[in-house]
């Protein structure tokens, strides 16, 4: 029997989301069959949410196995990935991410799709890297990185396609913190217990929707733009 690709624990009303493929979680249909259902219960179930990854890699984006062929098997995964990205920016409840390593393409819009992101300290690339592999990025992701970064970087994030460091990531704006390596979900979890205690539910979701519902629409029907 295969391992889950999704682990889920719950305490003191917060959940963390562990995911580990064993290689580097890029999102594919499969990690998705587990990772959207664990979602869907965190939220209906907890006050607050970290999503980590594994040791070295938060998420190297989709899976370039099955997007870069094309076809409606690739068109269905983005727009999963899509409605992913839009539930956690739409969450009903705060989400903290433990960037445990790696964050590029999808790893890195992933990362801006939640309230706290904390990294590890390191050699890891983190930024939106679609543009220097050919794939060119949709405007509901320039909109959310116009939301969630700095605005003097985002030319260079979103266009020329640059990576950074944790320690970089965090002046532009994909990371809020970086912590030793060992203790990046720890500290994670941490801001989740805080945040779950210190927020009113109600008021946190209707100032998230006023605050963010424009743009998680047009996340949830994303769809990359084709050459001309």
């Amino acid at each position: 029997m295969a391992q889950p690709r999704v682990t889920v624990t719950t305490q003191a009303g917060v959940s963390v989301l562990g995911v580990d493929d064993g290689k580097v979680n890029a999102v594919n249909h499969d990690l998705l069959d587990e990772l959207e259902p664990a979602l869907e219960q965190a939220q209906a179930q907890s006050r607050a949410i970290v999503l980590a990854g594994r040791p070295g890699v938060f998420s190297g984006g989709f899976d370039l196995g099955v997007v870069g062929p094309g076809g409606p098997r690739a068109e269905a995964l983005v727009e999963r990935g899509g409605r992913l990205v839009a539930r956690l920016y739409s969450s009903p409840v705060p989400v903290v991410a433990a960037c445990t390593g790696h964050a590029v393409a999808l790893g890195a819009v992933l990362l801006m799709a939640a309230d706290l992101r904390v990294g590890a300290a390191g050699e890891a690339s983190i930024g939106l890297n679609e543009v220097a592999i050919g794939i060119g990025v949709p405007a509901s992701l320039v909109a959310l990185a116009r939301e969630r970064l700095a605005s003097r970087y985002v030319t260079e994030a979103v266009l020329l396609a640059r990576l950074w460091t944790p320690e970089q990531a965090v002046e532009v704006g994909f990371l809020d913190e970086v912590v030793p390596a060992e203790k990046v979900t720890q500290r994670a979890l941490a801001h989740a217990r805080d945040l779950a205690g210190r927020l009113q539910p109600d008021a946190y979701q209707a100032t998230a929707r006023a605050l963010r519902s424009a743009t998680a629409g047009q996340l949830a029907s994303l769809a990359f733009p084709r050459p001309q």
